[in-house]
């Protein structure tokens, strides 16, 4: 199952207390404090790791909560310090609070974010002996550790966005370009989730692609799917739609989800982008095909996810687009 969108609730570790012991060996006079110190509390981190693409480790972990210190020895010992809770979070990740404010964008795989800081320890009564006060009974408890409420969005990370209407092809082209295997079904809204997959275009050469659920018009409203998935498209390099050749009126469709990203964000007009017209499998085998689209200065590829054609020409262009991307720094995710 995928999920995108999950609120927990975190705990630093308690400090341990101080000890408060005096020495009482054979044979030494005048003994003394020897109390030690507590151990502190464990951090609360967060960590990209970037096998993971879902947020689905915490459909039932809620809270989280850090390692408590030790408390501290006679003998001057420290107790031990809290476990960290250390929390691995998919690439794309956003952090917020309660109340929405961003904490940080975790993208980065291995970036680490110290959350919270575990509490410190108290001091035992070794540290307040004085020439005055040479027997103190005093020790500090440990400090509580802190706790927040975090919000956390996945938005995929992805070099190349499949954007289309229900049933328009791309999650039969997903599955012939990568191993992945999302669900194809003739009917619409067959896919109610991202899906992502590496797609190798030359030797040693790959980019990720993401299928995104259908949209239609209207979906920056609310109205099918709605716009929960639409934030996934934010971040990929480059917009692939996927528009099927045999469609009646395909400038319509192009420009009613041109429309429907633009609402959901303005920045989305300037992503680099290309057209897949699918489905060329169902032309006529002596059929002219008219393209639609012959005035726009963007990739067209007439492409057939089922027999093949046109999608070695497609892989190699997209392929070398996304390079040059990525050489250039432009448009990271």
């Amino acid at each position: 199952m995928f999920i995108d969108e999950v609120t927990i609730a975190v705990e630093a570790g308690h400090g341990g207390s101080g000890c408060c012991s005096f020495r009482r060996e054979k044979y030494v006079p005048r003994g003394g404090p020897d109390g030690g110190d507590g151990g502190d509390g464990g951090n609360v981190i967060f960590r990209v790791d970037a096998q993971l693409n879902t947020l689905h480790d915490f459909r039932y972990q809620r809270h989280i909560r850090a390692g408590r210190g030790a408390h501290g020895e006679g003998q001057r010992r420290t107790g031990q310090r809290g476990e960290h809770a250390v929390i691995c979070v998919p690439p794309g990740t956003i952090l917020r609070d309660e109340r929405g404010a961003l904490i940080r964008d975790m993208v980065e795989d291995g970036q680490e974010l110290v959350l919270l800081a575990g509490g410190r320890g108290g001091r035992g009564n070794a540290r307040f002996a004085t020439p005055r006060v040479q027997a103190p009974r005093r020790a500090d408890p440990g400090q509580e550790g802190a706790q927040q409420v975090v919000r956390l969005e996945l938005k995929l990370l992805a070099d190349v966005g499949l954007v289309g209407f229900p049933n328009a092809g791309k999650s039969t082209l997903l599955a012939r370009l990568s191993a992945a295997r999302p669900k194809i079904a003739d009917y619409p809204f067959t896919t109610l989730e991202p899906n992502l997959g590496i797609v190798q275009w030359a030797e040693g050469e790959s980019f990720a692609l993401a299928d995104l659920p259908g949209l239609i018009e209207g979906a920056h409203a609310g109205k099918g799917l709605g716009m929960r998935f639409l934030r996934h498209i934010e971040r990929t390099r480059i917009l692939l739609f996927a528009i099927e050749c045999t469609s009646p009126d395909p400038r319509r469709e192009l420009e009613a989800l041109r429309r429907e990203l633009e609402f959901f964000d303005d920045g989305m007009r300037h992503k680099p982008a290309g057209i897949a017209l699918t489905k060329a499998d169902l032309l006529g085998p002596d059929a002219e095909f008219k393209d639609p689209f012959a005035d726009l200065r963007v990739p067209r590829f007439l492409i057939s996810a089922v027999s093949g054609r046109g999608v070695p020409q497609m892989l190699r262009d997209v392929g070398q687009a996304v390079k040059k991307l990525r050489a250039a720094g432009q448009n990271d995710p």
